[in-house]
Protein backbone atom coordinates (compact mmCIF):
# COMPACT_ATOMS: atom_id res chain seq x y z
CA UNK A 1 0.00 0.00 0.00
CA UNK A 2 3.14 1.96 0.11
CA UNK A 3 4.10 5.31 2.01
CA UNK A 4 0.99 7.45 1.19
CA UNK A 5 -1.10 5.00 2.52
CA UNK A 6 0.70 5.21 5.62
CA UNK A 7 1.19 8.52 6.22
CA UNK A 8 -2.73 9.24 5.54
CA UNK A 9 -2.98 6.42 8.33
CA UNK A 10 -1.14 8.03 10.91
CA UNK A 11 -2.47 11.13 10.22
CA UNK A 12 -5.82 9.74 10.67
CA UNK A 13 -4.82 7.63 14.04
CA UNK A 14 -3.34 11.03 15.43
CA UNK A 15 -6.67 13.20 14.90
CA UNK A 16 -8.70 10.16 16.32
CA UNK A 17 -6.74 10.15 19.34
CA UNK A 18 -7.20 13.74 19.73
CA UNK A 19 -10.90 13.76 19.09
CA UNK A 20 -10.93 10.93 21.80
CA UNK A 21 -8.76 13.17 24.25
CA UNK A 22 -10.86 16.23 23.94
CA UNK A 23 -14.16 14.16 24.28
CA UNK A 24 -12.77 12.91 27.48
CA UNK A 25 -11.89 16.31 28.63
CA UNK A 26 -15.43 17.15 27.88
CA UNK A 27 -16.56 14.43 29.94
CA UNK A 28 -14.84 14.96 32.82
CA UNK A 29 -15.84 18.87 32.64
CA UNK A 30 -19.51 17.59 32.64
CA UNK A 31 -19.20 15.06 35.55
CA UNK A 32 -17.44 18.30 37.56
CA UNK A 33 -20.54 21.00 36.36
CA UNK A 34 -23.07 18.43 37.18
CA UNK A 35 -21.68 17.61 40.73
CA UNK A 36 -21.39 21.20 41.85
CA UNK A 37 -24.35 22.82 40.04
CA UNK A 38 -26.89 19.72 38.98
CA UNK A 39 -28.46 18.63 36.14
CA UNK A 40 -30.55 21.79 35.03
CA UNK A 41 -28.91 23.07 32.05
CA UNK A 42 -30.77 26.51 32.44
CA UNK A 43 -29.46 26.86 36.23
CA UNK A 44 -26.06 25.44 35.89
CA UNK A 45 -24.06 27.79 33.72
CA UNK A 46 -20.85 26.00 33.99
CA UNK A 47 -22.66 22.68 32.71
CA UNK A 48 -24.48 25.03 30.14
CA UNK A 49 -21.16 26.05 28.65
CA UNK A 50 -19.75 22.75 28.81
CA UNK A 51 -23.09 21.17 26.82
CA UNK A 52 -22.02 23.90 24.44
CA UNK A 53 -18.37 23.15 24.28
CA UNK A 54 -19.62 19.52 23.68
CA UNK A 55 -21.16 21.09 20.21
CA UNK A 56 -18.32 22.95 19.20
CA UNK A 57 -16.20 19.65 19.21
CA UNK A 58 -19.09 17.79 17.56
CA UNK A 59 -19.28 15.39 20.18
CA UNK A 60 -21.92 13.08 19.78
CA UNK A 61 -25.16 13.45 21.50
CA UNK A 62 -25.00 9.37 23.12
CA UNK A 63 -21.39 10.36 24.40
CA UNK A 64 -22.62 13.12 26.05
CA UNK A 65 -25.64 11.22 27.74
CA UNK A 66 -23.54 8.74 28.65
CA UNK A 67 -21.31 11.63 30.68
CA UNK A 68 -24.64 13.16 32.11
CA UNK A 69 -25.69 9.58 32.96
CA UNK A 70 -22.71 9.15 34.62
CA UNK A 71 -22.29 12.35 36.64
CA UNK A 72 -25.98 11.47 38.31
CA UNK A 73 -24.18 8.12 39.38
CA UNK A 74 -23.46 8.15 43.13
CA UNK A 75 -20.86 5.77 42.74
CA UNK A 76 -19.05 8.00 39.95
CA UNK A 77 -15.71 9.78 41.78
CA UNK A 78 -15.55 13.37 42.53
CA UNK A 79 -12.87 14.92 40.12
CA UNK A 80 -10.64 17.32 42.14
CA UNK A 81 -8.95 19.94 39.51
CA UNK A 82 -5.52 20.63 40.44
CA UNK A 83 -3.62 22.72 38.93
CA UNK A 84 0.89 21.70 38.75
CA UNK A 85 3.36 24.61 38.03
CA UNK A 86 7.04 23.95 37.26
CA UNK A 87 9.44 24.83 34.48
CA UNK A 88 10.45 23.00 31.17
CA UNK A 89 13.57 22.95 29.86
CA UNK A 90 15.46 26.29 28.98
CA UNK A 91 13.07 28.02 31.42
CA UNK A 92 10.00 28.08 29.85
CA UNK A 93 7.40 28.34 32.66
CA UNK A 94 4.24 25.49 32.29
CA UNK A 95 0.93 25.11 34.08
CA UNK A 96 -0.77 21.72 34.23
CA UNK A 97 -4.64 21.97 34.97
CA UNK A 98 -6.23 18.60 35.83
CA UNK A 99 -8.94 16.86 36.86
CA UNK A 100 -7.89 13.76 38.75
CA UNK A 101 -9.70 10.87 41.52
CA UNK A 102 -6.73 9.75 42.55
CA UNK A 103 -4.27 12.76 43.41
CA UNK A 104 -1.31 10.78 44.44
CA UNK A 105 -1.10 9.21 41.02
CA UNK A 106 -1.28 12.19 39.35
CA UNK A 107 1.37 14.22 41.42
CA UNK A 108 3.99 11.05 40.59
CA UNK A 109 3.32 11.36 36.99
CA UNK A 110 3.43 14.97 36.68
CA UNK A 111 6.29 15.32 38.71
CA UNK A 112 8.14 12.22 36.79
CA UNK A 113 7.50 13.73 32.89
CA UNK A 114 9.30 16.93 34.28
CA UNK A 115 12.32 14.71 35.90
CA UNK A 116 12.54 12.69 32.80
CA UNK A 117 13.01 16.01 30.32
CA UNK A 118 15.17 17.67 32.13
CA UNK A 119 12.29 20.46 34.11
CA UNK A 120 11.27 20.88 37.57
CA UNK A 121 7.73 21.20 39.15
CA UNK A 122 7.59 24.09 41.51
CA UNK A 123 5.90 25.07 44.11
CA UNK A 124 2.23 26.54 44.04
CA UNK A 125 2.57 30.14 42.88
CA UNK A 126 5.99 30.30 41.47
CA UNK A 127 4.67 30.26 37.85
CA UNK A 128 0.82 31.23 37.59
CA UNK A 129 1.89 35.11 38.50
CA UNK A 130 3.33 35.02 34.84
CA UNK A 131 -0.15 34.24 33.65
CA UNK A 132 -3.48 35.79 33.08
CA UNK A 133 -6.54 33.47 33.62
CA UNK A 134 -9.00 34.86 31.10
CA UNK A 135 -12.78 33.87 29.62
CA UNK A 136 -13.39 33.45 26.13
CA UNK A 137 -16.45 32.98 23.92
CA UNK A 138 -16.79 32.37 20.53
CA UNK A 139 -19.83 33.68 19.22
CA UNK A 140 -21.53 34.23 15.05
CA UNK A 141 -20.25 37.72 13.45
CA UNK A 142 -23.35 37.90 11.49
CA UNK A 143 -24.58 41.69 11.28
CA UNK A 144 -22.48 42.60 14.46
CA UNK A 145 -21.12 46.50 14.52
CA UNK A 146 -18.03 45.41 16.71
CA UNK A 147 -17.59 49.06 17.93
CA UNK A 148 -20.93 49.14 19.20
CA UNK A 149 -20.96 45.58 20.22
CA UNK A 150 -17.74 45.86 22.16
CA UNK A 151 -19.10 49.18 24.06
CA UNK A 152 -22.52 47.64 24.88
CA UNK A 153 -20.04 44.57 26.38
CA UNK A 154 -17.73 46.67 28.28
CA UNK A 155 -19.52 47.10 31.25
CA UNK A 156 -20.69 43.26 31.46
CA UNK A 157 -16.80 42.37 31.44
CA UNK A 158 -15.61 42.40 28.06
CA UNK A 159 -11.75 43.10 27.43
CA UNK A 160 -11.12 42.68 24.24
CA UNK A 161 -13.74 41.11 21.09
CA UNK A 162 -11.95 40.68 17.53
CA UNK A 163 -12.93 38.66 14.18
CA UNK A 164 -11.66 34.77 14.43
CA UNK A 165 -9.64 33.96 12.06
CA UNK A 166 -11.64 30.07 11.74
CA UNK A 167 -15.68 29.44 11.12
CA UNK A 168 -17.66 27.44 12.89
CA UNK A 169 -20.79 25.31 13.28
CA UNK A 170 -23.61 27.14 14.66
CA UNK A 171 -26.84 25.59 15.64
CA UNK A 172 -28.67 24.88 12.26
CA UNK A 173 -25.22 23.21 11.14
CA UNK A 174 -23.87 25.95 9.09
CA UNK A 175 -20.37 27.10 9.08
CA UNK A 176 -20.84 30.89 10.37
CA UNK A 177 -17.96 33.74 10.28
CA UNK A 178 -17.26 34.04 13.85
CA UNK A 179 -15.90 37.02 16.50
CA UNK A 180 -13.81 36.01 19.77
CA UNK A 181 -14.62 37.78 23.40
CA UNK A 182 -12.19 37.52 25.77
CA UNK A 183 -12.55 38.76 29.79
CA UNK A 184 -11.60 38.27 33.41
CA UNK A 185 -11.90 35.35 34.32
CA UNK A 186 -14.35 36.15 36.72
CA UNK A 187 -16.87 37.88 34.50
CA UNK A 188 -17.53 34.75 33.02
CA UNK A 189 -20.91 34.50 34.21
CA UNK A 190 -21.88 38.39 33.40
CA UNK A 191 -20.72 37.96 30.18
CA UNK A 192 -22.39 34.68 29.62
CA UNK A 193 -25.85 35.98 30.60
CA UNK A 194 -25.44 39.33 28.65
CA UNK A 195 -24.80 37.28 25.53
CA UNK A 196 -28.10 35.11 26.15
CA UNK A 197 -29.98 38.42 27.01
CA UNK A 198 -29.18 39.76 23.66
CA UNK A 199 -30.17 35.92 22.15
CA UNK A 200 -26.61 36.02 20.75
CA UNK A 201 -25.74 31.89 20.13
CA UNK A 202 -23.20 30.89 21.52
CA UNK A 203 -20.88 28.52 19.53
CA UNK A 204 -17.96 27.45 22.52
CA UNK A 205 -16.84 29.37 25.41
CA UNK A 206 -13.71 28.49 28.02
CA UNK A 207 -11.19 29.79 30.03
CA UNK A 208 -7.28 30.11 29.04
CA UNK A 209 -3.77 30.74 31.26
CA UNK A 210 -2.23 33.93 28.67
CA UNK A 211 1.36 34.43 29.48
CA UNK A 212 2.07 37.82 29.93
CA UNK A 213 5.54 37.14 28.17
CA UNK A 214 6.76 34.91 25.68
CA UNK A 215 9.93 33.33 25.23
CA UNK A 216 11.46 32.34 21.88
CA UNK A 217 13.76 29.58 21.70
CA UNK A 218 15.46 27.56 18.94
CA UNK A 219 14.72 24.58 17.28
CA UNK A 220 16.65 22.19 19.19
CA UNK A 221 15.41 23.94 22.47
CA UNK A 222 11.91 23.98 21.13
CA UNK A 223 12.07 20.26 20.71
CA UNK A 224 13.35 19.91 24.03
CA UNK A 225 10.39 21.44 25.27
CA UNK A 226 8.24 19.82 23.08
CA UNK A 227 8.70 16.88 24.37
CA UNK A 228 7.91 17.25 28.18
CA UNK A 229 4.37 18.80 26.32
CA UNK A 230 3.62 15.84 24.59
CA UNK A 231 4.13 13.69 27.71
CA UNK A 232 1.69 15.65 29.84
CA UNK A 233 -1.06 16.15 26.94
CA UNK A 234 -1.07 12.35 26.62
CA UNK A 235 -1.67 12.02 30.46
CA UNK A 236 -5.72 11.24 31.27
CA UNK A 237 -5.37 13.25 34.03
CA UNK A 238 -4.41 16.25 32.22
CA UNK A 239 -6.86 18.63 31.14
CA UNK A 240 -4.91 21.90 29.80
CA UNK A 241 -1.09 22.43 29.07
CA UNK A 242 -0.40 26.62 29.06
CA UNK A 243 3.18 27.98 28.78
CA UNK A 244 4.84 31.04 27.49
CA UNK A 245 7.31 29.53 24.76
CA UNK A 246 6.73 31.83 21.79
Amino acid sequence: MGRAFEFRKERKMKRWSKMAKVFSRLGKDIVIAIKEGGTEVDTNAKLRAVIQNCKAANMPKDIVDRAIKKATDKDTADYKEVTFEGYAPHGIAILVETATDNNQRTVADVRSYFNKCNGNLATSGSVSFMFDRKCHFTIPKGEIDLEEFEFEMIDHGLDEVFENDEQAENEAGEQVDTLMIYGAFVDFGKIQSALEEKSIEILASGFEQIPQQTKELNEEETKDVEKLLDKLEDNDDVQYVYHNMT
